[in-house]
């Protein structure tokens, strides 16, 4: 009965919710930021920490597994570390199996015996990118397949010499996973 309840209230979540979510649980950043890119942002969406509680976790899932459940999707993929809570939460919605990328020699690789089959319909989840709960681009970013997001901003990506931020001297911070041991 209370996923019901929770399914029913994420079909509905807009931009300002969600937005509201993010700022709520100090998941938007503003600052100085190097992305995973090499460009700089005012702007950092930290998902982990949006994620961290189960409920804003499951309403986010279930509000982009409702925007997919006509279209008959049989497995969720998601890369490690960002997807694995939103795309695990998106597959458990649409009932679907649920596997994972992680990084091989610096490309994303279906390691642990994933495989995919062939005519096999895979949704691409992630934290920000092809469904998504932010786009981070305002909707500009070519992706290579159709996006969907529950909400949109235009945050901006700069290179290091177009960085207002960098010409006034103020360092970058990096606050994603990847920063956290070379491994990643």
């Amino acid at each position: 009965m209370v996923d019901a309840e929770v399914f029913i209230f994420s079909e509905a979540m807009n931009d300002t919710e969600v937005i509201q979510k993010f700022k709520d649980t100090g998941a938007l950043l503003e600052g100085h930021f190097l992305l995973s890119s090499g460009l700089h942002s005012s702007v950092y969406l930290q998902c982990a920490i949006a994620l961290q509680n189960t409920k804003d976790a499951t309403e986010f899932g279930a509000a982009i597994a409702a925007h997919f459940k006509q279209d008959s999707i049989d497995t969720v993929a998601s890369p490690a570390i960002g997807g694995l809570v939103i795309g695990y939460e998106v597959a458990r919605r649409l009932g679907v199996r649920f596997i994972w990328t992680e990084r091989e020699s610096g490309r994303m690789t279906l390691r642990r015996g994933f495989t995919v089959k062939e005519g096999e319909r895979v949704l691409v989840v992630e934290d920000v990118a092809a469904a998504s709960i932010i786009d981070r681009s305002g909707g500009q970013a070519d992706v290579g397949v159709p996006r969907f997001s529950l909400a949109t901003l235009s945050v901006p990506a700069l290179s290091p010499e177009s960085c207002e931020a960098c010409r006034r001297g103020d360092v970058a911070i990096k606050p994603g996973s990847r920063s956290l041991s070379s491994g990643a």
